[in-house]
């Protein structure tokens, strides 16, 4: 089977799992309905690298509604659901992914689904560009454009963009008010908990927590902390959201002073080591550490076991440490994204949202291609109206609309 899968009796698990989602995804599936009719991608090809989950493959499952051959692989070795990509397969549809692949094996299926020659790409976290721009470049000119789901990558594409190495137009999904408002800050912050309390089985409330970093995902990782009862210290390097942090009622100090007081700590900055061998030294006998940023380096795993002097899994997904000093301290999911490598990803209404706006990103680029001069696309406000529009009308609630007058009175340069 070409796309690698384990064990094909899995699927009917991730067609559960699939079908669940859809329930709840009810942009998707409207747009499901729309596409089916519309066929916006018929005769293209999508290569997509994303959390292999249920929401992802039923965004697969939107895409090929739409008429797009689709090559499917995951964008974290942990956050794939082997059920769910055998659900994929029986559906038709190509997926080179699994839990667990080695980075060796993950490399090979970024660079199985892309040696297919995509016409769009849609990436978490880079990868398929990166790989693209560095060992595949002769399928470049195929390429129509993207649309990338995370702060991370979006950090690459600008490097990329501001050295003059990116080759086709990339739409920012991340940045989308549809996106980051809701996927960043509920979304991680409800699921990120989720994935904590699954795993340790322990109390937050009374806990100290430390979120190191406080723009949208930690804003909600350190508001749902809150919820639960905990007591929340935010690290940042930016004064501005430090400020932020502090007016919203939390606490503010550098890693090296939070170190020593955490019962908990989430990174998410997608920064690299900001946990490193200084903090890990002076942290209390239990602290658990997990990360919630894209990429495995926030948490410095490899200075950490260079250090400890016993290593012990403690519980199914939970490694704990010894220190030369004596004290335990424990890692969620070995630093990677906690709340899809130890949990189920964001709620499905959350990722409704999201790859609503995917879905008509990609479409806009399928509509507007060769005709687009920039190679980072805001993702179009009329995109981020439709999708909001559209929640707004499930969720039974109507909003005001401007009258002529009015629109004249605030397009006027009199206005007074």
């Amino acid at each position: 089977m070409s796309s690698e899968i384990r064990d094909a009796s899995l699927w009917e698990s991730g067609e559960q799992k699939i079908e669940w989602v859809k329930r709840n995804c009810h942009l998707l599936r409207t747009l499901e309905e729309e596409f089916t009719k519309t066929k916006p991608f018929a005769g293209k090809k999508i290569a997509l690298s994303v959390h292999l989950e249920a929401k992802t493959a039923y965004l697969c499952k939107v895409l090929a509604a739409g008429g797009a051959q689709m090559f499917v692989t995951g964008s974290n070795p942990l956050s794939t659901q082997d059920d769910v990509a055998a659900a994929l397969v029986k559906e038709g549809l190509e997926v080179h992914a699994w839990y667990g692949s080695t980075p060796e094996e993950y490399n090979r299926h970024i660079r199985a689904v892309l040696e297919h020659g995509p016409n769009i790409i849609i990436d978490d976290g880079g990868d398929l560009v990166h790989m693209l721009h560095t060992e595949l470049q002769h399928l470049i000119p195929g390429v129509i454009g993207g649309c990338e789901e995370t702060t991370t990558g979006i950090l690459r594409l600008l490097a990329m963009d501001r050295e003059g190495e990116l080759k086709f137009p990339m739409v920012l999904v991340n940045n989308a008010d549809c996106k980051h408002l809701f996927d960043n800050r509920y979304g991680t912050g409800q699921s990120v908990w989720d994935g904590i309390n699954r795993t340790t089985n322990l109390i937050v409330a009374g806990k100290q927590v430390v979120v190191a970093g406080y723009g949208w995902c930690g804003k909600g990782v350190a508001m749902r902390a809150k919820g639960l009862g905990a007591k929340v210290i935010v690290t940042e390097i930016d004064p501005v959201k430090a400020i932020e942090a502090v007016m919203d009622g939390f606490d503010v100090m550098p890693m090296v002073e939070a170190a020593k007081l955490g019962d908990f700590f989430v990174t998410v900055t997608g920064c690299d080591k900001v946990i490193d061998e200084e903090d890990f030294a002076v942290m209390k006998e239990g602290a658990i550490l997990c990360n919630a940023g894209h990429f495995d380096c926030e948490i410095d795993m490899a200075g950490l076991r260079k250090i400890a002097v016993e290593t012990k899994e403690m519980r199914k997904n939970i490694q704990g440490y010894k220190l030369p000093t004596g004290q335990w301290i424990f890692v969620i999911a070995e630093g990677r994204l906690v709340n899809l490598a130890a949990g189920d990803g964001h709620p499905a209404e959350i990722m409704d949202m999201s790859f609503a706006i995917q879905a008509l990103s990609a479409k806009y680029l399928v509509e507007h291609e060769g005709q687009l001069d920039k190679m980072i696309i805001d993702v179009p406000r009329e995109v981020d109206h439709d999708v909001a529009i559209r929640k707004l009308n499930f969720l039974g609630k109507h909003i005001d609309v401007l009258t002529p007058e009015q629109e004249k009175y605030l397009n006027s340069s009199s206005v007074s």
